[in-house]
């Protein structure tokens, strides 16, 4: 499964990527908001750390308004995903994306029943919402499974990107149920590194070792 980073931090996001395990980004106008800048320039920088995909979302409601902000977001690099909310006019817009062989991501989906409308569409990623769902009283991880089912019983190739990441846990639970890819947070993506085991473990072999006074070098 690819792990993305939700993000505009681009300090973050090259400290992260030196991991060599950041695959691509996504972003959306809370963050762009949030980091105080310019979009376009943002967007242009985080292409430049990441070779990987990088999701910019298009701020229009309408469906000629979406594909000129999404033609204009795929010329700023190569990698650039246009994405789009789950809407009529958004599919609309999908559909023609897809036709211009522009890559999109349509985001904040909440059904099986409309990422299947988005993968006929031609999305080249549907982005389900876990998190926002168990918020609800949903279960966002029996979303995945069934749009997993959805997608491979009638050979779509469309990717499913879990979104709404909150901890490791949905992560794993989203690689077991099958997604694509997740995105998630600077700070989740620090979690996975971590386990109290582990660091109880590795604190003892080198209290373990210090005592034989060795040295490997």
């Amino acid at each position: 499964m690819q792990l993305f980073l939700d993000t505009t931090d681009v300090a973050i996001l090259k400290d992260l990527a030196a991991t060599g395990l950041v695959d691509g980004v996504t972003t959306n106008p809370s963050l762009i908001a949030k980091s105080g800048r310019n979009m376009l320039d943002v967007i242009g920088e985080i292409c430049n750390v990441v070779e990987g995909p990088v999701s910019a979302e298009v701020a229009a409601a309408d469906t000629a308004g979406m594909l000129d902000e999404g033609r204009k977001l795929s010329t700023i690099a190569p990698n650039v995903v246009v994405k789009v909310p789950l809407t009529r006019d958004g599919l609309i817009a999908t559909r023609e994306f897809a036709r211009e062989g522009i890559l999109t991501n349509v985001t904040l989906c909440f059904s099986a029943a409309q990422a299947l409308l988005a993968a006929k569409a031609g999305a080249s990623y549907i982005s389900p919402f876990i998190g926002r769902l168990d918020d609800h009283g949903a279960d966002g991880m029996e979303l995945i499974s069934d749009i997993r089912t959805i997608y491979d019983n009638f050979g779509f190739d469309t990717e499913i990107l879990a979104a709404s990441v909150r901890n490791p846990a949905h992560v794993s639970q989203a690689a077991m149920m099958g997604a694509d890819c997740a995105t998630i947070p600077p700070d989740v993506f620090q979690a996975l590194f971590k386990h109290p085991l582990t660091e109880k473990g590795l604190d003892q072999f080198l209290k373990d070792w210090a005592k034989t006074g060795q040295s490997i070098l």
